[in-house]
């Protein structure tokens, strides 16, 4: 009675990205957390992925942002993961200086 048998099909594929912005003409925290919303808000809508503010908090004038995603096929996670960097950039409410990601199978 044998029932651990590996399924390559069944591995967990977790996608990590971070987006460091510089918000020209922003002055104040209001000014940047509108922003920073409108970004996350669509990225999390258009992709159903989970997105936040990371770091750079006290910064008026940079923005830090981190999603993660989860799927069984590590070529579609990378895909989105690109496109959504991409379509961050498309959306021109801020400036890209850095983009990072990680793929992780578990």
């Amino acid at each position: 009675m044998i029932f651990l048998l590996l399924n390559i099909a069944d591995i967990m594929v977790v996608g990590i990205g971070k987006i460091v912005f510089r918000l020209h003409e922003c002055h104040s925290l209001k000014a940047k957390r509108k922003i920073v919303k409108a970004i996350t808000s669509r990225l999390s809508n258009n992709f159903n992925a989970s997105v936040a503010e990371v770091g750079l908090n006290d910064v008026h004038q940079r923005a830090e942002i981190g999603f993660t995603m989860v799927g069984n096929n590590r070529k579609v996670i990378n895909s989105k993961i690109d496109k959504m960097f991409n379509m961050a950039e498309d959306l021109g409410l801020a400036e890209i200086i850095d983009t990072e990601m990680e793929i992780l199978s578990i």
